[in-house]
């Protein structure tokens, strides 16, 4: 249920509001847009029915409206214009196109280093790597964990590029918070719901992907347990579902980015490189993702992609990545956009 309040209404009327919500044992979430005041009702329906007369009743209310999706504040009865996600001065979701660029897994400082400072070359403006690594086997290499950490930031600090990276349950988060500017939640995590809250009760930024098996309405019931408990800054994530070929890794579902875009006003942003599982495939998916009305691109890039500790096959090259960049650019153009650059090459 949503309180759509009157665009005159005082801040003492919504405060009034939210405390008949909060009086009758229910969660307010507030919206405030430039023309009016939206208070997303979240709990029991009951109890929120006996409620609805009284808010209808109450001054500065304009209407009171039952949402029928499952999914409450992440969509867009609760917030009718796009949310915009500022992770250390990158804007995601102002109609740009963000690209986030590193390799699939930390595996040492000059690895790391060497790879910011060539993908922010080439224009990402965003570093992403690995430092715990979820694997199918446990043999697996598993990351280097807070000395991966350790990296990611000094990488930072040498470039600019904010940094996001993966967390796997809720120790894990406080040291990604410690050391980054986003937690990726990644996608065998995606119905974590304990991590999901954990998530929810931190001031940083989140970037959910989406399982390999989970429906649209799941990944934003998921991006849900996060906002209810108050962190709405979040990009959803497209990075493939499972399919019946073996062409690829997964099947990359690009329907889904105009449909999210339709159904939520979040950020979504496309992982070509996750759904590909090739690098050959990765540049025409990631234009692909562009010219579907993605928000950016997560895309994996290794100095040495043969001597990758994970996944070598899907991570490009920097000569590779920077063509891919230069192809973008006049991309975003034509469809009337453009792609963020870099601080310093602005």
């Amino acid at each position: 249920m949503i309180v759509v309040m009157e665009p005159r209404a005082t801040r003492e009327q919504i405060n009034e509001i939210v405390r008949k919500i909060q009086d009758a044992g229910l969660s307010s979430h507030i919206s405030a847009g430039v023309e009016r005041t939206i208070i997303g009702v979240v709990g029991d329906s009951h109890t929120k029915e006996l409620l609805r007369q009284s808010l209808e009743a109450s001054g500065g209310v304009e209407r009171v409206v039952l949402i029928l999706q499952p999914f409450k504040l992440v969509g867009r009865e609760f917030r009718p214009h796009d949310t915009i996600v500022d992770v250390g001065g990158v804007r995601i979701g102002d109609g740009s196109v963000v690209v986030m660029a590193g390799p699939c897994s930390v595996e040492s400082r000059d690895q790391i280093l060497q790879t910011a400072r060539g993908v922010k070359a080439a224009g990402a403006v965003m570093l992403r790597g690995g430092a715990f690594k979820p694997r199918t086997s446990p043999y697996s290499f598993q990351g280097l964990e807070e000395e991966g950490l350790r990296y990611l930031a000094e990488a930072r600090a040498a470039t600019g590029l904010p940094v996001v990276t993966e967390a796997m349950d809720a120790a894990q988060l406080m040291l990604v918070v410690k050391y980054a500017d986003m937690i990726q939640i990644g996608a065998r995590n995606m119905q974590n719901y304990t991590l999901l809250r954990e998530a929810g009760r931190v001031k940083c930024p989140v970037l959910l992907k989406r399982g390999p098996s989970a429906t649209i309405q799941e990944l934003l019931l998921a991006a849900e347990y996060v906002m209810s408990e108050g962190n709405y800054d979040i990009v959803l994530c497209e990075r493939g579902i499972r399919g019946f070929d073996n062409y690829t890794r997964y099947l990359l579902d690009l329907s889904a980015v105009p449909v999210l875009k339709q159904l939520t006003h979040l950020p979504v942003i496309v992982d070509p490189s996750q759904a590909s599982g090739k690098w050959k495939y990765v540049p025409p998916l990631a234009k692909a993702a562009v010219a579907a009305g993605s928000d950016g691109l997560i895309v994996e890039v290794h100095p040495e992609p043969e001597k990758a500790l994970s996944d070598g096959p899907q991570q490009l090259t920097p000569d590779s990545f920077s063509r891919l960049m230069a192809e973008l650019i006049p991309l975003a153009a034509a469809l009337g956009r453009r792609v963020q650059a870099p601080a310093a090459l602005r």
